[in-house]
């Protein structure tokens, strides 16, 4: 894998094959699970897939058809008022996902249970959005047009997001039922938490900033007894001013316990402050 990693980082071709392959794979799984899951569940959980699940309810239309239908204008929209980083690849995902939609249309669904489809429906659209972002690249739709929003009216991103997924979900609060829209906020919400997943990983780790008196025998044990890099901070007391060196060290979740008994051991009085680390990437650790 490592070396597959390093191959598509440093040869430009390769790369983007692979973004490729992972804009169409990604795309092909959320198409699968919007017809297994959330489209027969009548789920309507956001963007533009939620806009053809409604449309499709009250006019009967073919919901690949809308979701082009939305999804090709806007792509242009965005072009021509963002500008062309949206590039071939996002081109792709707009046009792939109707077209595998299209083709899925006819499974059978998975589940009738509203609760299972709204967790694993959530889970297998931010499983492929999740791809697609690693494919340096999007599936169009309500995110492009959240960021026109965003550009002419100095909203955030994250509140123009929130603004068209509410909408569409209040709408199918209207078209449906109040428990359908509640359905769609857990699937908005398992989407979310699958494309952190997929972002990051499972590869928690812990960041871990010691103020010591016993500074050297501390960075000592840290590099030969736990065999981790340290980096020593500049700093200053805030009462004091005087000058009181920070070391920063990043473990694995594993190997957090023994670094809190090493510094505990060595400086009883040390002050030692510890966040999780979502990502992180070098040597030791994950390549990037």
């Amino acid at each position: 894998m490592n070396k597959f990693s390093n191959l598509t980082a440093t040869n430009p071709k390769v790369r983007k094959v692979t973004d490729y392959i992972l804009v169409i794979i990604g795309s092909a799984i959320i198409a699968v699970a919007f017809n297994v899951f959330l489209l027969p569940n009548r789920i309507a959980s956001g963007g533009v897939s939620g806009i053809s699940t409604i449309l499709q309810a009250v006019f009967g239309w073919e919901p690949a058809y809308v979701q082009w239908a939305f999804n090709i204008p806007l792509f242009i929209a965005g072009v021509v008022l963002l500008g062309k980083q949206f590039g071939i690849k996002t081109l792709v995902g707009t046009v792939f996902l109707p077209f595998v939609v299209f083709l899925t249309k006819d499974f059978d669904p998975w589940t009738h249970n509203a609760l299972l489809a709204s967790i694993f429906g959530g889970i297998g659209v931010g499983l492929g959005l999740g791809i697609v972002f690693r494919g340096n690249a999007s599936t169009g739709g309500t995110d492009l047009a959240a960021q026109i929003i965003h550009k002419y009216t100095g909203f955030t991103l994250g509140r123009c997001v929130v603004m068209i997924d509410g909408l569409i979900v209040l709408t199918a609060a209207v078209v449906f039922d109040i428990e359908k829209a509640l359905y769609a906020i857990i699937g908005l919400y398992v989407t979310s938490k699958t494309i952190d997943f997929i972002q990051v990983g499972f590869g928690r780790s812990k960041m871990a900033m010691i103020i010591t008196n016993k500074q050297e025998e501390v960075r000592e044990g840290i590099l030969h007894k736990i065999d981790r890099g340290v980096t020593k901070l500049s700093a200053y007391g805030g009462f004091t001013d005087h000058e009181r060196p920070v070391l920063m060290c990043v473990v694995d979740q594993t190997e957090f316990t023994k670094l809190k008994q090493l510094v505990k051991t060595i400086d009883p009085s040390a002050f030692v402050v510890v966040m999780d680390a979502a990502e992180v990437l070098g040597e030791g650790f994950k390549h990037a």
